[in-house]
């Protein structure tokens, strides 16, 4: 089964981020490093990627036909996507053990759910 696992920041999180020393902040990217070797080896990762600010995003929005784009940051949210994984693996406590790996888990800002097929658009 695919579970994509979310990634979530906030002002607070991206401040302590921005103050750990130069060694926690290595540590922390040697933790994902270590996670996508580890999934890629089992073949649970199908990707993962870290997202841009959300500043540097831009909403579609389509009105009568006509499609107009704004520029970010959109939503009033006390959290922020950062990034995600993807992943394929045999169920929901594995999906969760994987999740407990990433570092922003210990602040609660990891959400792990099940990926459904739309009717009609299975591969």
């Amino acid at each position: 089964m695919k579970y994509v696992i979310l990634i979530y920041s906030n002002p607070e999180s991206r401040q302590l981020w921005s103050r750990l020393p130069a060694e926690q902040r290595r540590e922390g990217l040697e933790a994902y490093t270590a996670l996508n070797e580890a999934l890629t080896a089992t073949g649970e990762l199908i990707v993962a990627e870290a997202l841009a600010d959300p500043a540097a995003g831009r909403r579609v929005r389509v009105e009568s036909g006509l499609a107009t784009a704004t520029d970010g940051p959109f939503a009033e949210a006390k959290e922020l996507m950062a990034g995600f994984y993807l992943v394929e693996c045999d169920g929901i406590d594995r999906a969760l053990e994987i999740a407990a790996r990433i570092p922003e888990a210990a602040m609660g800002l990891v959400e792990v759910r099940p990926v459904t097929a739309l009717s009609g658009f299975e591969a």
